[in-house]
């Protein structure tokens, strides 16, 4: 059932926000450009899957029914240099990297998407597409490879907004012989000594990366669907080439709103290899959970670019704790069931709560404004659930508190629905322990080992100051001091 929300999304095709109009009344068509599996995705993939999953959940909840094609390129360029560097096939390195992004998909809180298709499963519908832009004059044949012609799409550059003239005389222009415009794009590749192949009328050979995405979009979502979706990094020539070939091959228009998030900096550098600060995903999550990750995301709005800090993730891991320990403590409060008689206390109500986070995510996917809220929401029923008893009416809007933090969490995952301790108390009381430990071995004049504790403690962040009769500790990040 729609519930009638209206929602708004900012279209990169036309640079603007428009208001959301599906093919199909109460379905949506939605495509996203997946990895291809050559390695191990990072922290910049993962801002992708997790804004557009919670879009996609956001849908969902919203009664939409969602058709979310996530596809997989499982034979590229980089899949047959790392199969080669390794001494391997292509077949063992997709099949190896395919399951680590599906495990890291999960470990991130991304739901499964409804199809997962992968290239070299769909050989049958490249080539018939490409048979198609050949017949209709969109695409020639040069000594075993096949490239799409530039010049027979008069709209090319219309999503980037890039000039053809310019693009030509650029130096950005791979020069190839093969080709009649330097700016054509390979369709299919004649197979190179070594390489995998797959027969087709142009000979052995194997699909170039762009035609891939727009035969598996159209086989699953139809000729033109609602969303498209990636990184910004694919809008040139990725995207723009998906939609020239694309469109000529069925004369019809491609995708109706194009969704590209920001980029992802790392301490204020471009994330590389060279640098030193290129970090996958599970090299993150060894050391934050998935909601603080999807935390760090969701709090920056998703078309903003962002940079990834210790101090930002950290923030991030405050707040999920901040949310985990409320929510906790609601539960506790609901299961106590202490009621009061009294009926003379202010009348509340969720309903305003729920409807701002609901227009935040309405007006193009605002997700900090829509967390804004939940911590407003939280600001203000704590006092509540810091009271012995709580009347009827105040009963009842906590239980209203605790149904609309389920179907926030349902969308964006950020926080632990289980009545678990919660991580920050355990580390608080791991830290009291080790100060007990150590006031013990200064009572006892072991001022060796007693220092070493301290020393530690320091190294990961916790400073004490000695007092005359207690040890007080406080994050080097926080100005807050705790007693022992």
């Amino acid at each position: 059932m729609r519930t009638g929300i209206k929602v708004q999304l900012y279209n990169s095709f036309t640079r603007k926000k428009e208001d959301f109009h599906p093919i199909e009344d109460g379905k949506v068509q939605f495509y996203m450009c997946g990895p291809t599996v050559y390695d191990y995705i990072h922290i910049g993939n993962a801002r992708a899957f997790i804004v557009f999953d919670v879009l996609r959940r956001f849908f969902e909840f919203s009664g939409f029914e969602v058709t979310y094609v996530l596809n997989l390129t499982d034979i590229d360029d980089k899949i047959i240099k790392r199969a080669a560097d390794e001494k391997t096939t292509t077949e063992q390195i997709a099949t190896k990297y395919a399951k680590a992004f599906l495990e890291d998909l999960k470990a991130i809180g991304v739901r499964s998407p409804t199809f997962t298709p992968r290239a070299t499963e769909h050989l049958a519908e490249i080539i018939s597409l490409i048979e198609t832009l050949i017949s209709k004059g969109h695409a020639y044949e040069s000594d075993g490879d096949v490239y799409f012609s530039v010049k027979t799409f008069s709209q090319y550059g219309k999503l980037s907004g890039k000039k053809t003239d310019e693009l030509r005389s650029g130096a950005r222009v791979e020069v190839d012989d093969k080709k009649r415009n330097p700016l054509d794009f390979a369709l299919w590749k004649k197979q190179k000594l070594g390489e995998p192949f797959w027969e087709s009328a142009w000979g052995k050979g194997r699909p170039g990366w762009h035609i891939e995405c727009s035969a598996m979009s159209t086989k699953f979502l139809g000729q033109t669907f609602d969303i498209h979706a990636g990184g910004s990094d694919l809008i040139f020539p990725h995207h723009e080439n998906e939609i020239a070939q694309s469109e000529c091959a069925s004369g019809k228009k491609f995708a109706n709103y194009w969704l590209h998030n920001g980029f992802l900096q790392i301490e204020g550098d471009k994330m590389s290899k060279s640098l030193g600060n290129f970090r996958t995903v599970q090299e993150v999550l060894a050391k934050y959970s998935s909601q603080t990750l999807r935390m760090f995301f969701l709090q920056k709005h998703y078309r903003s670019p962002i940079d990834l800090t210790e101090e930002g993730l950290y923030a991030a891991k405050s707040a999920c704790s901040k949310l985990n320990v409320f929510y906790q403590k609601l539960q506790q409060k609901l299961q106590a069931q202490a009621v009061a008689q009294q009926e003379n206390d202010q009348q509340m109500d969720v309903q305003k709560y729920r409807s701002d986070f609901t227009a935040a995510l309405s007006d193009d996917f605002n997700t900090p404004v829509a967390l804004s809220v939940l911590f407003a929401l939280v600001r203000d029923s704590k006092s509540l659930l810091e009271q012995d008893k709580v009347t009827a009416s105040q009963f009842d809007f906590l239980n209203d508190v605790k149904k609309f933090f389920d179907s926030a969490n349902e969308m964006m995952a950020i926080f632990s629905e289980s009545s678990i301790q919660n991580e920050d108390e355990l580390a608080s009381k791991l830290i009291d322990l080790s100060i007990e430990i150590r006031n013990n071995l200064r009572a006892k004049g072991d001022w060796e080992l007693a220092d070493k504790i301290r020393d530690y403690l320091a190294d990961v962040g916790i400073a004490l100051e000695d007092k005359q009769k207690r040890t007080v500790w406080r994050m080097n990040s926080s100005e807050n001091i705790k007693k022992t």
